[in-house]
């Protein structure tokens, strides 16, 4: 063989060599990271799906996620309405100390931003190498401020930046990153595009476009908010079979169409059936999604929400017993206004069919995926991973000493938990001297019977939580002297 032949031959093997090598980089890069979905429904009720004893209706996607994982019982979103639990879920800071405490609007469109000071749990995963995107309802920032989801840590949004905005699904517009994208098929009072259709359709190429790397996929989804509408292929199927029926009448005509106000709905009930079919439906596409590309085992799935059930644009809970064994919806601090469910699939790392009661919040969730990730972590964090209950460790899970809620609106409200005890207080920018509430959840999940008068030791105990637990805030307040007050 000539000098010239070895040097192809030479060439060749060196290439092959290169390729097997890089190839199992690949393979090792591969298993080594985990992509994260996270999916927050909006306003779903800790009794909405069958797996959490849901009757009247069926979520077969969602329950054969839970069948496939585990299922907590005593989970809790960061508040009781949206924007402060999306910016608990994104700092890793309770409601007392994250910088979005309350829903304050912005006109003509969007929230009030987060900081720029605020380190987020998307801006902790892109510094670790992961791709992220947002998909859904944002809330914590108005298009182009420092709040907006591409100043937050994500390469890519799609969807709604205002909460407002999210009530309408045939929306005038969605926002493309930083593009108000109009939707022509819904121009005036057309309802062409349906869009949770729409988004889901970005998810999915979301998943696709990301598959060979790791990935954070955000999925804030505005189902099943009001107002209450469905595309007619999916409304038939459950019209007159959830009677009876009370007609809402909502807002048709004028200049706030679609600008808030929400839409008259004749079935409201066969409404909220057809948009939580449609949520499900959309959780099993990524499931079978994943599965196609091979992705199911190094991708953790959690699916929660943001809050408890909603009473808006003709919603009836009670009619499907939505709380479950809870009190309260949202806007509440009882049970039923913050406690959801929450349901984590891992393959081969979380066993199947599990349930946890372990008590956990969305104040969790970054510390949680920065451990698995490898990324850093909140400063200061409020909640603490919930790897070892996942991976089955629970003897290794570190306990949180309290859980602790402020909310901003109908004069204030304050909750705490402590082991099985609960201190409820009501109207604290009211009333100073109005009572604090005692119930031992451990035997009163549904806060029946307050017993405060026989535990005085533990209200003041609870009571000292709510006046220690928050630290001052210029923009969501707490004036009232003699009990919380900024100063």
């Amino acid at each position: 063989m000539n000098r010239f032949s070895l040097l192809i031959s030479f060439s060749l093997l060196l290439l092959f060599s290169c390729k097997n090598k890089e190839k199992k980089a690949e393979d090792t890069t591969t298993s080594s990271y985990t992509n994260i979905i996270y999916i927050l429904a909006d306003d779903l009720g800790y009794g909405d799906l069958g797996c959490y004893g849901q009757q009247k209706f069926k979520t077969p996607n969602i329950d054969r996620l839970a069948a496939e994982g585990m299922r907590f019982t005593q989970h809790y979103s960061g508040s009781t309405v949206c924007a402060p639990s999306r910016s608990v879920l994104m700092t890793g800071h309770h409601s007392g100390h994250t910088f979005i405490r309350g829903n304050k609007e912005i006109q003509p469109e969007g929230q009030h931003p987060l900081s720029d000071e605020s380190y987020t749990m998307a801006e902790a995963l892109k510094a670790a190498g992961y791709a992220t995107g947002a998909f859904g309802k944002w809330g914590l920032g108005y298009p182009g401020s420092e709040g907006d989801p591409l100043k937050q840590g994500f390469d890519t949004f799609y969807g709604f930046n205002c909460q407002r905005m999210g009530h309408h699904y045939y929306p005038h517009h969605l926002w493309s990153n930083n593009d108000s994208i109009p939707l022509e098929p819904n121009q005036g009072h057309e309802k062409g595009a349906y869009a949770p259709d729409l988004i889901h359709q970005e998810v999915l190429g979301f998943i696709k476009d990301n598959k060979d790397k790791p990935f954070f996929l955000f999925l804030p989804s505005i189902i099943p908010h009001a107002e209450l509408i469905a595309p007619a292929e999916t409304m038939d199927k459950h019209i007159g079979k959830f009677e009876p029926e009370t007609v809402y009448e909502g807002y048709d005509e004028g200049p706030k169409y679609r600008r808030g106000p929400y839409e008259s709905q004749e079935y409201p009930h066969a409404a909220f059936v057809a948009m939580v079919e449609i949520l499900d439906q959309q959780v099993g596409e990524i499931m079978r999604t994943l599965d196609e590309l091979g992705l199911t085992e190094n991708t953790l799935i959690i699916f929660t929400s943001d809050n408890g059930p909603h009473q808006e644009g003709g919603a009836d809970p009670d009619y499907f017993d939505s709380n479950g064994p809870l009190r309260g919806y949202k806007r509440d601090l009882y049970e039923g206004g913050i406690r959801v469910p929450m349901i984590a699939r891992w393959k081969d790392k979380i066993t199947p069919g599990t349930t946890s009661d372990h008590i956990s919040a969305f104040w969790d969730v970054f510390p949680t995926v920065a451990e698995l990730s490898g990324a850093k972590g909140p400063e200061n964090p409020d909640g603490f991973s919930m790897l070892p209950t996942l991976l089955g460790k629970a003897d290794e899970q570190q306990e949180h000493p309290y859980l602790y809620w402020e909310f901003h609106e109908r004069g204030g409200r304050v909750a705490v938990r402590q082991g099985s005890w609960k201190a409820v207080r009501y109207n604290v920018l009211k009333d100073p001297n109005a009572a604090v509430e005692l119930y031992d959840l451990s035997t009163d999940v549904g806060e029946t019977q307050n017993v405060a008068a026989e535990y005085p030791e533990i209200v003041a105990a609870l009571t000292q939580i709510m006046q220690d637990a928050r630290t001052p805030s210029e923009i969501f307040t707490f004036e009232q002297k003699g009990f919380l007050q900024d100063n």
